[in-house]
């Protein structure tokens, strides 16, 4: 499995930014789709889970504010991020999980909420 992560950036406090994450080979075995954040000291942490038949999960922090949805067709997950806070400020990491328990994951799209 191979993803392309994009649609990060620079963005101000209380806006808005849709991350993008095409997959693209063996995706039948996919279980789960997701997105990860690390920001500069800190360990990687899950934001957003997508199962396959649809469920969502989401870290406490971001709940209410951010959505995880997947086309199916495009074979891309996105991850739409709306009142965005300085803490919001990391490295976003797409990642898919297989029927066997690997990991993928994506180069990275760097997100920056100015205050």
């Amino acid at each position: 499995v191979q993803l392309q992560a994009s649609g990060g950036g620079l963005v101000q406090a209380g806006g808005s930014r849709r991350l993008s994450c095409a997959a693209s080979g063996n995706i039948a075995s996919t279980v789960a789709m997701g997105w990860y954040r690390q920001a500069p000291g800190n360990q990687r942490e899950l934001v957003a889970r997508l199962t396959r038949s649809g469920t969502p999960s989401y870290a406490d922090s971001v709940k209410g504010r951010f959505t995880i949805s997947r086309d199916n067709a495009k074979n891309t997950v996105y991850l739409q991020m709306n009142v965005l806070k300085p803490e919001d400020t990391a490295v976003y990491y797409c990642n898919v999980v297989d029927y066997y328990t690997n990991n993928y994951w994506g180069q990275g799209t760097e997100v920056t909420v100015s205050s």
